[in-house]
């Protein structure tokens, strides 16, 4: 009999762990990307990347979309075709301010549902919808809304003001959201302190929906060393060697977050799990110095200190999720994701012509512009070919979205 017992609890625990799933996420200002030297940084990138392997990746301070590009073949897919990038949205805010965000994600785990932005002050707010690739995906599916923001740097009122009206229209957009809905807001915040008027706003309990910061920190962060382990910015004692490009100082400043809302710190669904949240490469030993010195050591080597000592003055910061639903991206469904290919290659004048394999149903699609605003829906048959009349489309570049199933953003050039 006890033997019979102890196998139930081994058989219930076994259970338990195949339905969990974990999702990986990072946020990483890229610094100036990919103006900023060194000249490699794309496999620089990639070390960091390889290193962490993550599902949702978000990213400020991208320059242009050749450079997202870059970092999407060579640095998320130098080995497979598992990343997708949302649709390169350049930044209508504030247009003397160059720096843009973008959201890469797991297309094996995840489909892009939707891309657009919310116009701020300063810099847009980037919102992504992402559904997960589920065994139980049609009758319960589990979406993340995404933000992805980059805040008015610098002290003072006045800055601190920027900051809290660029989270206000975060916040206000909670009009558009469910209060159940999961909900991730990543960026460079560019905070000194809890007490900062954003920072309360965000994490405002009379709001729709709460969001929370899974570390739950507060203090002054800045050029304290209670929160050297924390510390985010900067990995470097000096920007000289950099062509002045980022900031020096060594790590003394948490300026890169990824906060949640509160649904996600215990719901059955989509929860965070605990202690996994980090300053990506601070081994909690490097205040005030720069992430590569000798005396930084700790869980994270050599390698990778390097490697982000040169590739941004900012650390990424990571944290994980679990799911109780099966992913499938497990080897026993890999034979069964779909494929969505153009005929004909991706520039086209009037036709628009797709050959979708593996997929019986009808699939619906809709067709962005470089600006997020959707142009186009239809619906087309599976496992066939079918022809999509765009004339009515603008000479320029589109993304081509398929809803709700497994298969990657589509980029294509309409020349006339």
């Amino acid at each position: 009999m006890k033997r019979t017992l102890i196998n139930i609890i081994i058989l219930c625990f076994a259970q338990l762990s195949f339905s969990q799933a974990t999702i990986k996420t990072m946020f990483y200002n890229v610094l100036n990307y990919p103006a900023a030297p060194p000249t490699n940084r794309e496999e620089i990138l990639e070390t960091i990347i390889d290193s962490y392997e993550p599902d949702i990746f978000m990213i400020c301070e991208l320059e242009t979309e050749a450079g997202g590009e870059e970092i999407l073949n060579d640095s998320l897919n130098d080995d497979n075709n598992n990343y997708s990038s949302a649709p390169f949205l350049s930044n209508f805010s504030n247009s003397d301010v160059e720096l843009h965000q973008l959201l890469y994600y797991n297309n094996q785990k995840f489909t892009l549902l939707q891309s657009q932005r919310l116009i701020n002050t300063i810099r847009d707010i980037n919102w992504y919808t992402l559904e997960l690739i589920s065994d139980d995906q049609a009758d319960n599916p589990i979406r993340i809304e995404v933000f992805v923001a980059h805040l008015k740097a610098s002290r003072g009122a006045e800055n601190e003001t920027k900051r809290l009206n660029m989270v206000k229209a975060f916040t206000d957009n909670y009009a558009n959201l469910d209060e159940n809905d999961f909900v991730i807001f990543a960026g460079d915040f560019n905070l000194y302190s809890s007490e900062e008027p954003a920072y309360q706003e965000l994490l405002d309990t009379n709001n729709k929906i709460i969001m929370v910061d899974p570390i739950n920190t507060p203090g002054d962060w800045t050029s304290n060393s209670t929160f050297t382990d924390i510390h985010t910015q900067s990995t470097r004692i000096s920007s000289d060697e950099f062509d002045d490009f980022g900031s020096g100082g060594g790590l003394d400043d948490r300026f890169d977050f990824i906060l949640m809302s509160e649904n996600m710190v215990n719901s059955p669904e989509l929860s965070y799990k605990p202690n996994s949240y980090s300053a990506y490469g601070n081994n909690g030993n490097c205040y005030n110095q720069r992430i590569d010195n000798v005396d930084c050591t700790g869980p994270f080597d050599s390698t990778l200190r390097d490697a982000l000592y040169n590739m941004s003055d900012h650390l990424p910061v990571v944290m994980e999720l679990q799911v109780n639903q099966q992913l499938l991206s497990n080897p026993e469904f890999v034979e069964n994701l779909k494929t969505i290919q153009l005929n004909g290659g991706t520039i086209i004048d009037d036709i628009l012509s797709l050959q979708i394999n593996n997929h019986p149903e009808p699939i619906d699609f809709k067709i962005y512009n470089t600006l997020g605003q959707e142009m186009a829906s239809f619906s087309a048959n599976g496992n066939s070919i079918t022809d999509i009349p765009v004339s009515a489309l603008s000479k320029g570049m589109y993304y081509l979205i398929p809803v709700s199933i497994n298969s990657n953003t589509i980029k294509f050039l309409k020349k006339s």
